[in-house]
């Protein structure tokens, strides 16, 4: 089944449950945060392609559509959309450490950072599909709205995801662990409970040494240990902490700054995509530099995930051994 179809000038994701505008660029001009959240209000009073449930996509949202395997645009491969501008892309995610700046999205590579709230990016509508309750992502976390200056306000009618809070709950219990692992049961992943188990950075090829030499020594019982890919890690995030960007919940220890992932980048393939655990942020590492800690998962991912199936890896994965 082909994940987009088209629909009267916008674009329905069969596995994100979301309509998209199929215009990437409808607003002409880049806008500031305010600004951007004020031109969807004014297409819904238009009742925009018959609806009047548009919304600037939460960092969740937006960075359900991007590909790591594609570059100007990082979208996937035989796409609808048009007017795809290579640049940056307002969420209506805030900061949670810093909120008078907000989450935006690079189309050109799939960046993900933050920015001032005056500065101006681009607009891209979207709205739940029809026939759809919700959207089949979860939701960032967060809960409160902000003014451009970051104070805190009524989230009534601003349109701003801790008002929307957009997609699926994460359960109460998400999280269960034993002295080793922790099992999240909404991703299906399983990740050590040391987040720093190497206690130290390493470079990339040095992650994937070390894992391959747990899944030969079946470390903790199991030999499918993997490095994360950026999908992986980003599942982790919850928009409304910082320092680190967990759940409140989360049962690990030790948890690092920056994270390698196992994602090459397509801009340079010197690069591979890493979190960056104080906010939140996806951005990139320069592979031969041991500045990036190692965190790893294994287990099955639930499709909600979304995950690219090439990313590199120590090995294939193993079945457990008999103890």
């Amino acid at each position: 089944m082909h994940r987009f179809a088209l629909a009267n000038e916008t674009v329905i994701d069969r596995q994100t449950g979301l309509m998209w505008t199929q215009d990437a660029s409808l607003f002409d001009f880049s806008a500031t945060w305010s600004e951007a959240l004020a031109r969807i209000q004014e297409i819904n009073r238009r009742e925009r392609y018959g609806y009047r449930d548009w919304r600037l996509p939460n960092r969740k949202e937006l960075f359900s559509l991007m590909s790591h395997n594609t570059i100007n645009p990082s979208l996937p491969t035989g796409h609808p959309f048009t007017n795809v501008f290579t640049g940056y892309y307002w969420t209506s995610s805030t900061c949670a450490r810093l909120p008078n700046q907000a989450w935006y999205i690079h189309l050109g590579g799939a960046r993900v950072f933050k920015g001032m709230k005056y500065d101006s990016y681009m607009v891209w509508p979207v709205r739940t599909g029809e026939g759809e309750k919700k959207s089949r992502l979860f939701c960032t976390g967060q809960k409160d709205c902000f003014d451009e200056n970051g104070s805190i306000i009524d989230c009534h009618t601003t349109g701003q995801d801790g008002e929307i809070q957009a997609g699926l709950t994460f359960s109460k219990d998400r999280f269960a662990a034993n002295k080793q692992a922790v099992r999240d049961k909404d991703t299906g992943l399983i990740w050590l409970r040391n987040a720093n188990v190497l206690k130290t950075t390493m470079d990339w090829n040095s992650a994937f040494s070390f894992i391959a030499a747990m899944n030969s020594e079946t470390a903790y019982g199991y030999n499918d240990w993997r490095v994360p890919n950026i999908i992986e890690l980003e599942s982790l995030t919850d928009l409304s902490q910082h320092s680190s960007a967990l759940p409140e919940d989360h049962l690990f220890n030790d948890v690092q700054e920056f994270y390698w992932s196992s994602s090459t980048s397509m801009y340079d393939k010197s690069y591979a995509w890493v979190l960056y655990m104080v906010d939140g942020a996806v951005g990139v590492g320069y592979k031969p530099l041991s500045g990036f800690y190692l965190w790893p998962v294994r287990g099955k991912e639930k499709r909600m995930l979304f995950i690219p199936r090439h990313d590199a890896s120590s090995s294939k994965p193993l079945s457990r051994k008999a103890a």
